[in-house]
């Protein structure tokens, strides 16, 4: 089996969006623009999605309050410290950084909506090279 989505009931899912979008690289694969505003985001392979939306079925949790251990989304990153640099000047907030013994440089951060996002670059990369 595959995984297809991992979904995150948010506060603000279009704003949301439009920034990870914008800054993140995401794309939209499919978007409902009434409640409960679910949006789907692949990354740049098209192969992992995310799945975001305001359900008012539950509460969204309180993202900015829990551990980014908890739950966060990990992004590969070529250069951490310039990704860092660059989403921190488009809202998002510095929650720690990592150089490992293994030669991974590990950023965490928070988006403009509490939730914790990473920047990944592995001393070995884990997953498999796919081409586009």
């Amino acid at each position: 089996m595959k995984l297809e989505h991992f979904a995150l009931n948010v506060e603000n899912p279009v704003a949301m969006a439009a920034w990870y979008v914008e800054h993140l690289g995401m794309q939209v694969v499919r978007q409902i623009e009434q409640a409960p505003f679910m949006t789907f985001l692949a990354d740049d392979s098209g192969r992992i999605m995310i799945e975001i939306y305001l359900n008012p079925a539950d509460e969204v949790p309180p993202y900015r309050d829990m551990n980014p251990l908890l739950v966060h989304l990990a992004f590969v990153s070529e250069n951490p410290t310039a990704d860092k640099n660059r989403l921190m000047a488009a809202g998002a907030t510095l929650a720690s950084e990592q150089h490992l013994e293994d030669g991974s440089h590990l950023v965490m951060l928070r988006d403009p909506w509490g939730l914790a996002v990473q920047l990944c670059k592995r001393g070995k990369p884990m997953l498999a090279e796919t081409e586009k």
